[in-house]
């Protein structure tokens, strides 16, 4: 009797399969062909205003802090007044709240502006300008010390007298104790008139040395 050779029919492949190949061929297709050229992608834009313009601020900057340092350190925003505008100023009311303050810092800012006149330019009235300059830092401030301002400027006037005003000696000497006397406050009528007293002779005084020197 003859052998009868059965063969197992093999299955066919699952058609996922095929369309799951057929769907990545078509993905590297596309990118290969769709992706874009890097030669055609533009430039990054070249930053070459940036540093002129931090050159520029840095610029600014220096001008700021040189204009800054230039200005009075009493109070910037004070100008120096004439002999004639202090002694005016100074025999106001003085039962105004900031009538010391505001002729004090008046008092500092003319001052300092003759305290660079040329013959005035001296160790002593350098030393004596920087410590009215320091004293009187923070006058702009609410409840500001007024007494280390008045004996700056009482010291400021002895030191400038001393240059050349043999005149005007007696007169600076008393300046100088009368701001030693004063309290620094300006509440009660009593101080507030020694203020004034104090105030009213310093413009006095500055008047003097407002004047050339007698050789």
């Amino acid at each position: 009797m003859a052998d009868i050779n059965i063969q197992r029919k093999k299955s066919a492949p699952s058609p996922w399969v095929l369309v799951l190949l057929v769907a990545v061929a078509l993905a590297l297709a596309a990118y290969f062909f769709l992706r874009p050229d890097p030669a055609d992608e533009p430039a990054p834009p070249t930053n070459t205003e940036a540093p002129a313009a931090a050159a520029d601020t840095t610029g600014s900057a220096n001008s700021t802090i040189d204009a800054a340092e230039s200005l009075p350190v009493a109070d910037s925003t004070q100008m120096p007044a004439t002999p004639e505008e202090l002694a005016r100023q100074a025999a106001g009311s003085a039962t105004v709240p900031d009538y010391a303050q505001r002729n004090l810092q008046l008092l500092t800012a003319t001052l300092v502006d003759l305290a660079d006149r040329e013959d005035f330019r001296t160790p002593a009235v350098r030393e004596q300008r920087d410590n009215l300059t320091s004293a009187t830092t923070n006058l702009s401030e609410p409840n500001a010390r007024l007494r280390p301002g008045f004996v700056a400027a009482a010291g400021l006037i002895r030191a400038m007298q001393q240059t050349a005003y043999p005149a005007l000696e007696v007169q600076a000497t008393e300046l100088v104790q009368q701001a030693n006397q004063l309290s620094g406050r300006h509440s009660t009528p009593a101080e507030q008139q020694q203020n004034q007293q104090f105030l009213t002779g310093a413009a006095a005084a500055v008047r003097v040395l407002s004047q050339p020197p007698v050789m």
